[in-house]
């Protein structure tokens, strides 16, 4: 498992690593995510950090609450827009990193295109 950074709390990297892993498909619409406290032994924190991404997750829609049962994916479509804000997220980086170099819109599609397909593409 990588390392935490020291520049992002440790909740919200926990949570980006489950949102990735579910856009993955490795965890899947209505899965049961392990306790707070397995959770906490897995990633080597606090159980209160694993309370704070699972209510952070529950807000945002991802997972849901069963009482007495436990914390799980929810739906399908709720997964899809997952997926589609992360990548569009990760999309804005990529063009704001470039822009901040100095690339035209152009220049940055051309580029993607040929990262994507290879060779010059008109």
């Amino acid at each position: 498992m990588e390392p935490f950074s020291q520049n992002e709390p440790i909740y919200r990297q926990i949570m980006d690593r489950l949102c990735r892993a579910v856009v993955r498909g490795n965890l899947v619409p209505g899965e049961r995510l392990p306790s707070v406290r397995e959770m906490a032994v897995e990633f080597g924190v606090n159980p209160n950090t694993i309370s704070r991404v699972y209510q952070e997750l529950e807000r945002l829609g991802v997972t849901e609450t069963r009482r007495g049962q436990g914390c799980f994916l929810t739906d399908a479509e709720r997964i899809a827009t997952l997926r589609r804000e992360l990548s569009r997220r990760a999309i804005d980086r990529l063009l704001t990193e470039m822009a901040a170099m100095g690339f035209s819109r152009e220049e940055i599609l051309r580029s993607v295109s040929d990262h994507l397909f290879g060779g010059d593409n008109p």
